[in-house]
């Protein structure tokens, strides 16, 4: 698995993940969260900003299956899911992730005939930190 890329905006967001934490990044003057981490609010332009606690629950908006050829890194896990999340607390938040069976489960863990739209997830953590999904009623 590789790690995320890390710039200064979205560091925090890595670091709350790191502790099992799902937070987004909020304005601080008129409360829009936000995502990706920016260092302006694009409805007020305001540069102050905070770091809100989510359910991490949330809904499959979309998802693909991606076939080899992959990265060689994922190649051996094909084919796996990837799911757009929309979140319960903050719908116009989407999050990118995989769907799986549990923390630390392989990408390919859990069967793509299971996936649907509109599916009800809740977020997990591997042990390093990545933010996961499984379905809420497996």
């Amino acid at each position: 698995m590789l790690n995320p890329v890390m710039d200064d905006d979205g560091a925090p967001f890595w670091e709350y993940a790191a502790r099992g934490e799902l937070r987004v990044q909020t304005c601080a003057d008129c409360a829009e969260p936000r995502f990706p981490p920016r260092p302006c609010c694009p409805h007020c332009q305001s540069f102050a900003s905070e770091w809100r606690a989510c359910s991490g629950r949330g809904r499959v908006w979309s998802y693909v299956v991606p076939h080899p050829p992959l990265l060689p890194d994922y190649a051996e896990q094909a084919p796996y899911n990837v799911i757009v999340v929309e979140l319960a607390d903050a719908p116009r938040i989407r999050l990118v992730g995989n769907l799986v069976t549990g923390p630390d489960a392989p990408l390919n863990s859990l069967s793509p005939e299971r996936i649907r739209i509109g599916a009800r997830v809740q977020v997990v953590f591997s042990s390093t930190g990545l933010p996961q999904w499984i379905l809420e009623r497996p």
